[in-house]
């Protein structure tokens, strides 16, 4: 039954954030599907931000965003007022756990269990070798957000150690989220190898009861054709990519690194429950990512690796994070 409930999340799990192309592409299809799958066994590890998974689909370009969508993220003086708007939507869930799964009661020092299931809507406009992101998203943290059902019955299918200490994790909560990002991408270089490298910086906004902060930060490609992307997707928070591309051929491959700086205003899952007494620890206020890793692209099909090292986020955690990410993405 407890595998039968977490297929059941998945189907209805992982965010959005879409994102236009700045090229035409005669053979473009009629959309685009992406699943990311960011997890901390890749490493032998299973603590803090122990996995998450995420679906964003984002249809054809002649679907138009909403009007309320646009004046919303029109409000925000630097966002564009002119361009076509590419819209998505998708579902995500995230989880949070303290460094020893095994203890029934873990200490306070620890940071609490967490889950967080969400939705959402987002809309990105592209005008030349810039990239502006919208997104609003929707969900619960808490019991409702099935990340006791989802982690234990992964850890059942993986023969890893059961959860035990879920009946202390944080309380129900709606959580709203706004997210603003915007990435440049510069000029295409060619390097001594024959190969093509160029960088993508980037920055933006979180604001909402969940997270609240200011980041920013950069991504390096390298390969021998570079697709029209600024990297591949993550889940929040983490470096921004795109799950839409223009490919460059019947195969291509790139290697990508980068780095990202937040300032953190508020995170739930160290913070705290706002509304209701919950467990919480001291967090740090920068936290930084540092990633690297793959992609493979063919006509329709898109494979990528990401391995993530994450800073300290509380006080009391005593090393750095490691976790990877496996995304796919389809073109229908």
């Amino acid at each position: 039954m407890r595998n039968i409930a977490w297929f059941q999340s998945l189907l209805t799990i992982c965010t959005v954030c879409m994102t236009p192309s700045s090229q035409a592409d005669d053979n473009e299809k009629a959309g685009v599907l992406s699943f990311t799958l960011e997890n901390d066994l890749f490493y032998g590890s299973d603590r803090h931000y122990t996995g998450g998974v995420r679906f964003i689909w984002a249809p054809d370009p002649s679907v138009k965003a909403p009007g309320w969508l646009l004046d919303l993220a029109r409000i925000a003086p630097w966002f564009p007022q002119q361009g076509e708007a590419r819209m998505g939507y998708g579902f995500g869930q995230s989880l949070f756990s303290p460094s020893d799964i095994t203890v029934e009661n873990p200490p306070l020092s620890e940071r609490p269990y967490a889950g967080w299931l969400y939705g959402g809507i987002g809309l990105g406009v592209s005008s030349g070798r810039q990239l502006d992101l919208f997104s609003i998203s929707i969900g619960i943290v808490g019991p409702d957000a099935l990340g006791e059902e989802a982690q234990s019955s992964v850890h059942e299918l993986v023969g890893a150690d059961e959860p035990r200490g879920w009946d202390t994790q944080l309380e129900n909560e709606l959580g709203i989220l706004v997210t603003y990002q915007q990435l440049w991408r510069g000029t295409e270089t060619n390097t001594y190898s024959g190969r093509h490298m160029d960088l993508s910086p980037h920055m933006g906004i979180v604001l909402g009861n969940v997270f609240t902060y200011i980041n920013s930060g950069f991504t390096v490609r390298y390969g021998n054709r570079l697709p029209d992307d600024y990297g591949p997707p993550r889940i929040q928070p983490g470096l921004p990519g795109t799950p839409v591309y223009v490919h460059s051929g019947d195969f291509s491959w790139y290697l990508f690194a980068g780095l990202e700086t937040r300032v953190v205003a508020r995170n739930i899952f160290l913070d705290g429950n706002l509304i209701q007494d919950s467990r919480s620890v001291e967090k740090e206020i920068l936290v930084g990512d540092l990633q690297f890793g793959i992609v493979f692209d063919w006509t329709d099909f898109r494979l990528s690796y990401a391995h993530v090292i994450r800073s300290r986020e509380f006080e009391e955690q005593e090393e750095v994070d490691h976790y990877g990410g496996i995304g796919v993405t389809y073109r229908f």
